[in-house]
Parts: structure tokens; C-alpha cells; sequence
């Protein structure tokens, strides 16, 4: 019950950090880790959106490299 719970929570953390990647990607505008004062938050907020930003390019390679996509002009 706890450990569901703890892999819900997780997924929905990647997903919305994978959607800040995106908006970030698309339009410029990101959060500023920069304004955060403590170290060890901005530390977290590095990592918790690095991972956005990875599994963002995971999921554009694996469109780029498949059938199923084409890009639209």
C-alpha cells in the first residue's frame, strides 16, 4: 500500500517535471533555480528537473525514430 503510493507519487513528480521540460523546450520560459538560496534545494530543484529534461529526450528520440510520427511543417 505504501510502496504504490510512493511509485504513484513518483511518476506523477517525472511526469510534471517532463512537462516543464517541454514548456521550457518550446517556449524559453523555465523556472530560475537560480532564485533558490539554499544550496541543497537548488540542488534538488537541478535534479528533479534534469530528469524532466532527460526523459523529455527520450521520448523525442523515440518519436524522431519512428514510423508512427512525421514532422508537420
Amino acid at each position: 500500500m505504501v510502496l504504490g503510493r510512493l511509485v504513484h507519487y513518483t511518476v506523477d513528480a517525472v511526469l510534471l517535471s517532463t512537462v516543464l521540460a517541454g514548456v521550457k523546450r518550446s517556449s524559453g520560459f523555465g523556472p530560475d533555480a537560480e532564485k533558490i538560496s539554499d544550496p541543497t534545494a537548488r540542488s534538488v530543484a537541478e535534479k528533479f528537473l534534469g530528469v524532466g529534461d532527460t526523459i523529455f529526450d527520450m521520448i523525442q528520440a523515440t518519436a524522431v525514430n519512428s514510423s508512427y510520427f512525421k514532422r508537420s511543417t
